[in-house]
């Protein structure tokens, strides 16, 4: 077989269709975010606005976060040296793990190196140790928990996005003696919509199944202390196991599960992607606690961004420009074409310094390309006006339609 033919031509299918991903070259300004400089593939240098990052508040460049990473670099050094059972379980790991069990209002947690190994180590354990286990996960979950519970090898039933009815219909047609577990996440990152959290918590008890509730996009951001949006509802308490992210909203790097004090020394003791992996720097772990202990008592950081969310919605509505409803910090800005999504994202980079990556398929269904824009609490009015200016402009060059006001 021509191998290196073979991945040639499947790189220009992907191109040709629109779906090719790009990378952006960028260096953050420290203390100047959501400001950026960006390196083209020509040597150019130019200055560029960030409208995509997850680091949805900013806490990257906060100093409670620098200062914390920058005393546990000069105290313990680089590496943490090893994996968690092997030298490598530093005092900064456990000081974080136990800053997420409070946050969380749960016994214990576990630090594992991203959220997506956590989705993966956690489901395919529970799911696959757990004897005769059946999982119930919600059509549209993260690739991680997909692939978690792929791995792990037992039954799955999908159920309809956020329908708790179907999802009381496929546990009702369970085996009421099988052990069950629901995986669906709280706010989904691509329609930014949010689950009814009590209602599916309501079908899981009376069908006595665990819940998995994947909370990447919703820590630090909802909730009085930024517990997401569990701690918002006060229905913490009653999810078997949360899941999260320090890389989004915490603005540094790892994931973690939270739960019970003996569930979560099970994922200790049998996940593989916990047990074989190095573990996280501990100058990470101290700058996440920092940011976790930040937000957990000031409330800026949040109220300064939904009033920028809401202030985008607004103006996107001024000029018709089409975006999915949602309650949450995501704005879905709709094309509806992978190549004119790829040709704005392109134009508004290179001629407005605006950078917003195209979310093209396989990562949302064909039909429904967007630019999705996550607006910070750094973003400025003046930063505003020229992003919804931009997208103006580069709509009616593109000729898309426009909502009708």
């Amino acid at each position: 077989m021509d191998f290196e033919g073979f991945f040639k031509t499947e790189l220009e299918h992907l191109k040709d269709n629109g779906n090719y991903r790009v990378f952006a070259d960028l260096e953050r300004h420290r203390g100047d975010f959501p400001k950026a400089t960006r390196y083209d593939a020509s040597g150019q240098i130019s200055e560029v606005t960030v409208w995509c990052s997850n680091d949805y508040l900013g806490m990257g460049q906060h100093p409670d976060t620098l200062n914390a990473m920058k005393e546990a670099l000069d105290r313990c050094g680089a590496g943490a040296g090893g994996t968690r059972n092997i030298s490598g379980t530093n005092h900064y790991h456990v000081l974080l793990e136990n800053e997420l069990a409070e946050l969380h209002g749960k016994q214990a947690a576990l630090l594992l190196t991203s959220g997506y190994v956590a989705n993966w180590a956690a489901l395919s354990t529970l799911a696959s140790k757990i004897p005769g286990c059946e999982v119930f996960s919600d059509t549209d979950n993260h690739a991680s928990m997909i692939e978690g519970i792929r791995h792990s090898k037992v039954p799955k039933h999908l159920w309809k996005h956020n329908d708790v009815e179907d999802l009381d219909r496929k546990l009702s047609d369970a085996d009421p003696s099988v052990p069950k577990l629901v995986a669906f996440e709280s706010v989904y990152s691509m329609d930014g919509d949010i689950c009814p959290l009590d209602e599916i918590l309501d079908v899981c008890e009376k069908h006595n199944a665990m819940s998995y509730l994947d909370e990447v996009h919703a820590v630090g951001l909802y909730g009085p202390r930024g517990g997401g949006i569990s701690e918002q509802e006060g229905l913490a308490d009653r999810v078997t196991v949360i899941q999260g992210t320090l890389g989004k909203a915490f603005g540094v790097m790892g994931g973690y599960v939270a739960a019970s004090e003996n569930l979560v020394d099970f994922v200790r003791s049998f996940a593989s992607g916990f047990i074989f992996s190095t573990a996280l720097p501990p100058a990470l772990a101290a700058g996440a606690t920092a940011s976790i202990k930040h937000l957990k008592s000031s409330d800026m950081e949040r109220m300064r961004q939904r009033r920028n969310v809401r202030l985008l919605r607004e103006k996107l509505d001024a000029i018709g420009l089409p975006h999915m409803d949602n309650d949450s910090h995501i704005v879905p800005v709709m094309v509806g074409d992978a190549k004119k999504c790829k040709f704005i994202s392109d134009l508004l980079l290179e001629n407005y310094g605006v950078y917003v990556q195209p979310i093209n398929y396989p990562t949302v269904p064909k039909g429904t390309e967007r630019l999705r824009i996550t607006p910070s609490p750094m973003h400025t009015d003046a930063d505003l006006d020229h992003l919804v200016n931009a997208l103006s402009e580069l709509w009616s060059q593109c000729a898309l339609s426009r909502a009708v006001a």
